[in-house]
């Protein structure tokens, strides 16, 4: 029987899909596990097949390769560290559901398989349209230690912890596939420790780390002793490795030593959140970099602080689109972003393409007044010429819009809007403010200290799509606008209690009416990482056709 036990946390980061590439990754960590001296190495939910999986979780094929990666990662376990490794399994019944599992490889062979009992459907998640859920949950033996595997939303409710006491378990090694979201490590700690404080029973909590889609997930693995103390952290935003070294006392099992990293503070998490999204987004989509509209604007000099952040300088090209409205302080200001972070500028005017359109156009415009299909035309010229680049030069094209532009529909569909990926899809305007001084403020990749300049960030925000335009001819100042829809979209808070903040009613209508009318734009919007509590598409999804308005009752 065990006296001591050394439990190797691997937060690393798989691919969706790739099980050859998971395989190999596990069997590289599982190898630096053993020779670290590790009993047991615990990897993150679904490490094999990826997560999310979402609906390619119902392809027989993907159950067949998870399995056979799983038999043949057995048999790196005999006389090594042995391993919980998270994968898709097969369906009891032939025309059943796969579950979400983690096989227990120890010995050279498959000890066991755990399935997960509490599938989450909110949010972004819905597995219960694709998994079975498990029945009963399974405690298994290392050397004598009886441990139980509960998988993430396993602990987030307390009956599958209960169970696993019932069962005899000393300590949880819990697998998990939790994306990051601006107050997702408070409120892990707060799940965990009550599953700690109802059970006595010590944690050892693992997380995936990487970029999926619209997720980004930032590890910050944990450990907490049986009186709910933190006794391990593993860093936020970086794949790891950490031992943990368990005593067996009276008591139970107590942390003898373990590592304590620090942790990012709320502006440099959600930064790194936005870095690891695009990175990861733009690496697995097997992109050798980016291409980037640079308006002499905050939005698009933020994107391009990010991309050459995450994928250094020389994998992002921008240029410049000036038409016959773009400031001589937009050109310099552009240039000088781009010379900071030494990146490509290239400059093309696009005043002979919309005078062409205009041209073409003019017969069946006549006798009617320049608006709105003017102005569209020129960022419709920029998105296809940008289009035109990426494609020839096979660099993916990111769009610049933040989420304040996006609720109320501020953006030209296959103009501004068009990309690949947006890595300001869920920061208010005033997010991306502040974490533009924030990132002048710090160089966390090293890659260039104050590389917005300062003009960029005191000047009033304009599309320049007409002489002297500025953003609040329009719309209400960024820091009223932000809060009403904070109220609209996070909250799903009524209009009168978004006036009582001290709005007036008939802005706070105007914005609910063009948060409304502009869902057809965000269906078709590319997407982008998830920060906050609720963002547009898997998390917040209204219908297109909608005729709900709500109506202000108190002025």
């Amino acid at each position: 029987m065990l006296q001591r036990l050394v439990i190797a946390s691997v937060q690393a980061n798989p691919t969706v899909g790739a099980v050859a590439r998971n395989e190999a990754l596990a069997r590289e960590r599982l190898a630096e596990a053993t020779a670290a001296g590790a009993d047991i190495a615990l990897f993150p939910e679904l490490f094999l097949t990826g997560y999310p999986p979402e609906d390619l979780a119902l392809k027989p094929a993907l159950w067949r390769d998870g399995q056979a990666a799983v038999e043949r990662l057995a048999l790196d376990t005999a006389g090594g560290c042995a391993a919980l490794i998270g994968v898709i399994w097969p369906p009891e019944e032939p025309a059943g559901q796969p579950r979400n599992a983690v096989a227990y490889l120890a010995d050279g062979e498959v000890r066991g398989i755990a399935f997960k009992c509490e599938l989450p459907n909110y949010g972004v998640f819905d597995e219960k349209r694709i998994f079975a859920c498990g029945v009963e949950p399974q405690v298994f033996d290392l050397k004598g230690v009886t441990f139980g595997a509960p998988i993430c939303e396993d602990i987030w409710t307390p009956q599958v912890s209960y169970a696993l006491k019932d069962l005899g378990a000393e300590i949880l090694l819990t697998a998990n596939g939790s994306p990051y979201r601006r107050t997702a490590d408070d409120e892990r700690m707060v799940v965990a420790r009550a599953r700690v404080v109802d059970t006595g029973l010590p944690m050892v909590y693992v997380n995936q780390v990487g970029g999926q889609d619209e997720l980004a997930f930032d590890g910050a693995s944990f450990a907490l002793d049986a009186e709910g103390r933190e006794v391990m952290r593993l860093p936020m935003f970086e794949e790891a490795l950490g031992l943990s070294v368990w005593a067996r006392g009276e008591a139970g099992w107590t942390c003898v030593e373990a590592p304590m990293d620090p942790w990012c503070d709320p502006s440099e998490e959600i930064y790194k959140a936005m870095v690891t999204g695009l990175r990861d987004y733009v690496r697995k989509s097997g992109f050798e970099g980016v291409l980037i509209g640079l308006s002499g604007g905050v939005d698009s000099a933020a994107t391009a602080v990010v991309a050459a952040d995450a994928l250094g300088p020389e994998a992002v090209r921008c240029v410049m689109l000036p038409s016959g409205y773009t400031s001589r302080e937009s050109l310099e200001d552009a240039a000088a972003c781009a010379q900071a972070l030494g990146v490509r500028l290239d400059e093309i005017a696009i005043r002979p393409a919309v005078d062409a359109f205009a041209g073409m156009l003019r017969p069946l415009f006549e006798g009617r007044a320049p608006d709105i299909a003017e102005e569209n035309i020129q960022a419709r010229v920029r998105g296809l010429t940008l289009m035109a680049l990426s494609n020839k030069l096979g660099l993916m094209l990111l769009t610049t819009g933040n989420k304040s532009e996006m609720a109320v529909g501020y953006a030209t569909l296959y103009g501004d809007m068009c990309g690949g990926y947006n890595v300001l899809k869920d920061l208010y305007k005033t997010d991306v403010y502040a974490i533009c001084e924030w990132r002048n403020a710090n160089d966390p990749f090293g890659v260039a200290a104050q590389p917005i300049p300062a003009r960029i960030l005191s000047k009033p925000p304009s599309a320049e799509l007409h002489p002297g335009q500025a953003d609040q001819d329009s719309l209400p100042p960024y820091d009223v606008l932000d809060d009403i829809l904070f109220g609209l979209v996070e909250e799903e808070a009524t209009l009168d209690e978004i006036v009582g903040r001290g709005h007036a009613p008939e802005t706070v209508e105007r914005v609910q009416r063009l948060l409304y009318s502009s869902e057809y734009k965000r269906r078709q919007a590319a997407p982008g990482v998830k920060i906050g509590g609720k963002a547009f598409g898997r998390d917040r999804r209204y219908p297109i056709v909608n005729g709900f308005r709500d109506v202000v009752t108190r002025r």
